[in-house]
């Protein structure tokens, strides 16, 4: 088997997970037209690579107070978060001012804009972005000092803010560990706050990255609602009531396809 028709399957579990809390192997087989055997072994390495959790013969995603490690997230939701980058590459021009945060989606953004924009100047606390950036064309990069949290290789909390108050950008660009229902934006702990918060306040725009399992997430730190910002790009379907609100403040929400097949970024 192809390994992107194996990532795009396991990617559109995690997809069905998010519309459905739990289902069962036997039903996530209907949906995807393969068999039992097949589901259950996608479903055996998303539990061990702690993105669902199986319980009484149904599964649902995995709840947890910390997030998961930086290598497994790479590979949740791939597909959406490269369409994602493909929709904030239109955001930024060549020369601009960019804040990047932290994450995956992060990652993929930075990534994309080194293929497809010139002469940027990028500020950022995020060792993946950097080197994600590698490639860029005139680009020059600023990285936060610190403490390195070795799991994800970023930095949080005072020596982000402190870091990110030294600029001025044209936009931002970050993540979050999940959104409620009601539409308040959360993150796993106090200095996952602090970062955020550094990054989108330093930017004249800003913009909020996030795929559809983050969607529904209830975290225990909480900053900000959603339509604080300018732009969201995301996967996930908001409900009518948080897209009006959404559109009566001024934020504009940018959804993307969930199950499109990963691809490289443009040469």
């Amino acid at each position: 088997m192809r390994r992107s028709e194996l990532n795009r399957r396991r990617d559109a579990i995690i997809g069905l997970l998010c519309d459905i809390d739990e289902m069962s192997a036997a039903a996530l087989a209907g949906q995807l037209e393969v068999s039992v055997q097949t589901i259950r072994a996608d479903l055996r390495d998303l539990d061990e690579a702690g993105l669902v959790q199986r319980r009484n013969g149904v599964v649902r995603l995995r709840r947890q107070s910390e997030n998961i490690g930086y290598a497994p997230r790479v590979s949740v939701a791939r597909g959406e978060k490269q369409q994602i980058a493909l929709e904030v590459q239109h955001l930024v021009a060549d020369g601009a001012r960019v804040a990047l945060g932290t994450g995956t989606t992060v990652e993929a953004c930075a990534r994309m804009l080194a293929a497809t924009r010139k002469e940027l100047f990028v500020a950022t606390n995020n060792m993946h972005a950097v080197m994600a950036l590698q490639g860029a064309s005139g680009a020059t990069v600023s990285l936060a000092g610190g403490a390195v949290r070795l799991r994800d290789l970023d930095l949080i909390g005072t020596a982000s803010r402190e870091f990110f108050a030294n600029y001025l950008a044209d936009i931002a660009i970050f993540s979050c560990g999940g959104v409620s229902s009601a539409g308040e934006v959360l993150d796993y702990n106090t200095d996952e706050i602090t970062a955020r918060v550094a990054v989108s306040g330093c930017a004249q725009r800003k913009v909020l990255v996030m795929d559809c399992a983050k969607f529904g997430r209830e975290l225990p730190c909480r900053k900000h609602m959603l339509w604080d910002y300018d732009v969201i790009v995301t996967g996930a379907e908001f409900p009518s009531t948080l897209l009006a609100r959404c559109a009566a403040e001024g934020c504009r929400v940018i959804q993307v396809e969930r199950s499109a097949e990963p691809m490289r970024a443009p040469l």
